[in-house]
């Protein structure tokens, strides 16, 4: 069938004027304050992290990004809510490793993470570290290990919950080490490291923002980091990679936005999240809590996704990891 070619003009300078109509609207975003789901309690790691960038970004672009705390089902109830929200960008999710664990976790889940999840932006790295009580008699990775074979059953693995990163981790290292330690799952972080201090308890892979206190203290005696290289929190801490190579776990977080949100408004707050994640206050702020920037492209961010959902995955099959 033939257009009329008034009609057929017409639509091809529609159609034309699309991606500069695209441009503008995205200028013009946000155009309403924007709700930023997080899977955490108010106070938590997440939390704090989701306030400092909403902070910065309410700054930047003239309206309010306010955080909204949905904790609940390891951050699925928040992440089944922005999955449901408008394309639009005026409802964000704050991404972490759970997203990536919990792919497969559970069996079921109303939504497919990395189908349905736009990646925006990484914000920080957050270290773990294999931490003990001072009453255990080990003071490096390599006792640590000669210890838990020579008493095989006597080892209590703390953690913040099952499918935590904190519980996947210490399965990595049971699995590369060659030992057993009975996981011991509690709900949060707090009690897991209360009890360790009070000897309940004898090992963690504790995340760092919630435990160097402690460790400064000489409440806990730090192992080793759980992170690729060294961190500028604990310089004279190890990695566990120098003993067993290969091993790397450290949660991280990012923002992302309902699929189908436009690429122009994913490409304004990744400007914008990395131009906070440079600026000195900020900077100072993540590490101060013993993290690191995570900066980079949405694609950047994607892959970083896509390959912890794999990663993760594979240990949570051999160690037959499940949902409490």
């Amino acid at each position: 069938m033939k257009l009329p070619r008034r009609k057929f003009l017409h639509l091809a300078a529609g159609a034309a004027a699309l991606p500069a109509v695209s441009r503008a609207w995205a200028q013009a975003y946000p155009t309403r304050p924007v709700r930023v789901i997080v899977g955490g309690p108010p106070g938590g790691v997440a939390d704090i992290h989701a306030r400092l960038i909403g902070q910065w970004l309410s700054e930047r672009l003239g309206q309010p990004f306010i955080i909204e705390n949905r904790p609940g089902a390891g951050s699925n109830i928040a992440t089944e809510m922005v999955t449901h929200a408008p394309a639009d960008g005026h409802t964000l999710l704050l991404v972490a490793i759970n997203n990536a664990i919990n792919a497969t976790l559970y069996d079921k889940l109303s939504f497919n993470f990395i189908r349905d999840i736009v990646p925006v932006a990484g914000l920080i790295r957050s270290p773990n570290v294999m931490e003990v009580n001072p009453a255990v008699p080990v003071k490096t990775v390599p006792e640590f290990i000669a210890y838990a074979k020579a008493n095989p059953g006597k080892l209590n693995m703390a953690s913040p919950g099952n499918g935590s990163v904190a519980h996947i981790a210490g399965e990595m290292f049971k699995r590369l080490a060659g030992i057993e330690m009975t996981h011991v799952p509690y709900r949060g972080a707090a009690p897991a490291v209360t009890d360790l201090i009070g000897g309940q308890v004898q090992v963690a892979f504790d995340p760092m923002s919630s435990s160097i206190v402690h460790i400064k203290a000489g409440k806990l005696r730090a192992l080793a980091v759980t992170t690729a290289s060294r961190s500028d929190a604990l310089p004279d801490i190890p990695t566990v990679g120098d003993f067993l190579p290969g091993f790397e776990a450290s949660g991280w977080f990012g923002i992302g936005a309902p699929k189908g949100t436009p690429a122009e408004v994913v490409d304004k707050l990744n400007r914008e999240i990395n131009a906070g994640l440079a600026d000195a206050k900020i900077k100072a702020r993540i590490a101060d809590l013993g993290n690191t920037v995570l900066a980079g492209s949405p694609a950047d961010f994607s892959r970083l996704i896509t390959d912890e959902t794999e990663k993760w995955g594979k240990v949570i099959r051999a160690a037959n990891i499940k949902p409490e």
